[in-house]
């Protein structure tokens, strides 16, 4: 049981980012959770890049066999979460700044925590690679894009900084993880035996910083922010199983699609809100309070599923 916790990134989550949070209350003179914006990038590509190497050809096998299934998945993506997180925005009273983190929310592509509770749940692990590949590839393209049509404030500027920093840390380091993995065999070895541990302490630092940064305001974090966070997580679960049975897909393509949409790369979303807004935007609150959540619920998920079977 101790070494299963000890192997749960859900645990870890929660252990560092209590720590990030109370460390001033141990009295040290220095921090270290603090970290700039460009280190957080780095950790950003550093995860991409892991996590694109860890993608096997055969994973991608969905985008050759079924083209429509994996387009159906990423529309659905990019307009379920981004309307349930516009439609919150506009429900729940928040600042300016709080509403775009809750917008960033819901327009991030999906988190690669999808594709192992898929395996958890028994889904189709090889349709969530896919989706998460093309949301992520996309990304700089339907991020600013979503954004701008939701949020009519946003500067070209904002538009293109993000276009920018989200090809260059996100994009371009999960192509090069990818091929970089298919044309060495040893490469291939090393990443597969340490990636997810590179990924997963990567994820974590990201979101440790991001505690770090604001403590004082994710005290201050409302219940109607939280109950937002939470009804737009649900409600991207509930889009992607209604679509999937829909459409009939095959009940392991519509467990992947569902925590696929529920479950997104608010990390991505923390680190973009930090590098245009500063470090001491609200912004990122949404952000890092979603990613716990989204882990929480879609383990439950995933368990229950996998305790159906």
């Amino acid at each position: 049981m101790l070494i299963k916790l000890l192997k749960s990134i859900l645990f870890w989550l929660l252990l560092t980012s209590s720590l990030a949070f109370v460390w001033p209350e141990f009295g040290f003179a220095f921090d270290p959770f603090v970290m700039s914006k460009w280190l957080l990038w780095s950790a950003i590509f550093l995860t991409m890049f892991s996590l694109g190497g860890l993608v096997s050809p055969d994973e991608l096998k969905p985008l050759r066999s079924h083209p429509f299934w994996v387009a159906l998945g990423v529309l659905t993506q990019v307009t379920v979460m981004p309307l349930a997180a516009w439609l919150a925005t506009k429900l729940i009273p928040m600042d300016e700044d709080m509403a775009l983190g809750v917008l960033l929310v819901g327009c991030v592509p999906g988190a690669m925590a999808s594709n192992v509770l898929t395996n958890t749940a028994r889904g189709s692990v090889a349709y969530s690679v896919s989706l998460t590949s093309v949301a992520t590839l996309l990304s700089p393209l339907t991020v600013p894009g979503i954004l701008w049509v939701l949020s009519g404030h946003q500067s070209e500027g904002f538009r293109a900084q993000s276009s920018l920093l989200l090809a260059t840390f996100v994009t371009l380091p999960t192509i090069l993880g990818y091929f970089a993995s298919a044309r060495s065999e040893r490469f291939r070895f090393v990443l597969k035996s340490c990636g997810p541990l590179i990924a997963s302490i990567a994820l974590l630092w990201i979101i440790t910083t991001v505690v770090a940064a604001n403590r004082d305001a994710l005290q201050e974090a409302s219940l109607g922010i939280l109950l937002a966070l939470l009804a737009i997580n649900l409600a991207g679960y509930l889009g992607g199983y209604c679509v999937g049975s829909l459409s009939h897909l095959p009940s392991s393509y519509r467990r992947a699609l569902t925590l696929e949409i529920g479950m997104q790369n608010a990390g991505v979303g923390t680190t973009l809100a930090v590098s245009i807004l500063g470090s001491g935007t609200v912004a990122t609150i949404p952000t890092a309070v979603y990613t716990f959540g989204c882990m929480l619920t879609g383990t439950i998920l995933a368990v229950f599923w996998q305790r159906c079977d």
